[in-house]
């Protein structure tokens, strides 16, 4: 590359410049210094001659432009393509119900841990609604562990009991 053409100012945007005069979108006093230019620098000269070559190849070639039924024939591609299937034909719902069964397991093995951990202190009376205010809650309540998987365990459950009422609704607005 010529960096000659980069260090002076005159030079710098030569192509550009030349590019202006030969579409005509150059002003008239930059028509008249480009002019003096190509008859007395021999470098734009050069220039301007390869430049009238490039622009009469391109005036010379045609534009190849899609057939009328291009968008058709791309549709028909499309459709011989095959569309995955809906995700309740390929989605095992015995498997999810497994899942499910398997954390509401869990959940409520973890709530007769949890009450196996209570204590209860009592006197003579022995009805639960009138011991209830004396049980402790803080050693099953105070791990770490325990609580980030009750939480799991509750979320899960809200998103199945969610799926499940989902479910039920489409099934009666088909019905109605």
């Amino acid at each position: 590359m010529d960096t000659t053409s980069y260090n002076n100012p005159e030079q710098g945007n030569q192509e550009e410049r030349l590019w202006n005069y030969i579409d005509g979108t150059a002003t008239a006093t930059e028509k008249t210094l480009i002019e003096k230019l190509i008859e007395s620098n021999a470098e734009w000269k050069e220039k301007y001659r390869e430049l009238l070559e490039v622009n009469q190849l391109l005036q010379a070639s045609e534009l190849e432009a899609p057939s009328m039924r291009f968008s058709k024939n791309v549709m028909e591609e499309i459709s011989r393509v095959h569309i995955a299937p809906a995700t309740k034909s390929y989605i095992n719902k015995k498997i999810i119900w497994g899942l499910g069964f398997f954390f509401i397991t869990m959940f409520i093995g973890f709530l007769i841990y949890g009450i196996g951990q209570m204590t209860f202190t009592g006197g003579e009376e022995s009805t639960l609604t009138k011991n209830i205010s004396k049980v402790d809650f803080s050693k099953f309540f105070n791990n770490t562990w325990v609580n980030a998987f009750m939480m799991i365990n509750v979320v899960v459950g809200l998103f199945l009991l969610d799926m499940f009422l989902s479910n039920k609704r489409k099934e009666f607005r088909k019905q109605a």
